[in-house]
């Protein structure tokens, strides 16, 4: 499982970057460094094949703000010893993954 979870408090979204699963198949994540650090940790462990950062700063627009609160509000950063991945991807059909849409449009990405 996710084992202790850490970083309660609220974090900040501020880079784009694609995640190749153990399939070959790719989604673009919407995070921040620390979570692309456990990205990388995940690939070094097998639970994702690889990731790259595909934009770093992204300009804070209010798609991002929404977005950043819809992650604070389902997702929480795994402490180091995790043993799964979790996807952070908005639902179809969701003003979420309308901000997401947004966020990958603005920065011209995909």
């Amino acid at each position: 499982m996710w084992g202790q979870l850490i970083m309660a408090e609220k974090f900040t979204i501020d880079l784009i970057q694609e995640i190749t699963r153990n399939d070959g198949s790719t989604y673009i994540d919407i995070s921040n460094m620390m979570m692309n650090g456990r990205a990388e940790l995940a690939a070094i462990r097998g639970l994702i094949k690889q990731v790259r950062i595909i934009q770093l700063n992204i300009p804070h627009s209010t798609a991002v703000t929404a977005y950043e609160k819809y992650l604070n509000e389902h997702f929480t950063i795994p402490a180091e010893d995790f043993d799964q991945w979790q996807e952070w991807l908005p639902e179809k059909g969701t003003a979420s993954e309308k901000n997401y849409q947004a966020i990958i449009h603005e920065n011209h990405v995909g």
